[in-house]
């Protein structure tokens, strides 16, 4: 889900850029004390995920269980993927500097958007359901952001943005029964996570 730097255009990149500041700072203030270490342990995850990656053209495509990080963290999913993409972009070379606003936002975005239409659902569907539609469904609008991003740079892109949206599509698939699997765990070893413990998001 990395874009390259040196990829998109000017008013992409600025765009991006605000977008994720805005989401970072409505994130920080839901940020209490209590949910720092939860948020932490689900950036590690997020950041150890997003390790082993497939180069797809100009982006590349990865595990990033943000429909989870969405569902459980709200808001937070735009501070806790930034400082993740931030160690990788320094540390590895994944994405780039320049480009950190637009690849936090296709991420962090459909994250909140997937939580905030399940997390009222939580009581009423299975967990594993939940979790599939969390997992898939964050991803494939992920998918669909990077393709826009790309699509949005240039003419030249428009191909290469189809290819990363139909390449995230068996992606989306994988994540959301893996999620599902973590769900249905979360229900069983801690299960106030998904009875409003985390709920004020």
């Amino acid at each position: 889900m990395h874009i390259a730097d040196g990829v998109l255009s000017t008013p992409v990149l600025v765009a991006g850029i605000a977008m994720t500041l805005a989401g970072t700072i409505l994130g920080l203030k839901k940020l209490d004390d209590d949910k720092i270490p939860f948020a932490a342990v689900l950036s590690a995850c997020f950041f150890v995920a997003s390790l082993i990656h497939l180069p797809l053209g100009p982006s590349s495509v990865h595990l990033i269980f943000n429909g989870l990080i969405g569902l459980l963290l709200g808001w937070l999913a735009f501070p806790v993927m930034l400082v993740a993409l931030i160690l990788q972009a320094m540390f590895f070379g994944f994405g780039g500097i320049v480009v950190l606003g637009v690849n936090c936002l296709n991420i962090a975005l459909p994250a909140v958007m997937v939580g905030a239409l399940l997390r009222p659902m939580r009581h009423h569907i299975p967990a594993q359901l939940l979790g599939f539609l969390a997992g898939s469904g964050a991803v494939l609008l992920t998918g669909i952001m990077v393709s826009l991003s790309l699509y949005l740079s240039g003419e030249a892109f428009s191909k290469t943005a189809n290819v990363v949206f139909w390449g995230n599509l068996p992606l989306s698939l994988l994540e959301g029964v893996i999620s599902g699997f973590i769900i249905v765990l979360i229900n069983q070893v801690k299960p106030e996570i998904l009875k409003g413990v985390h709920s004020n998001v």
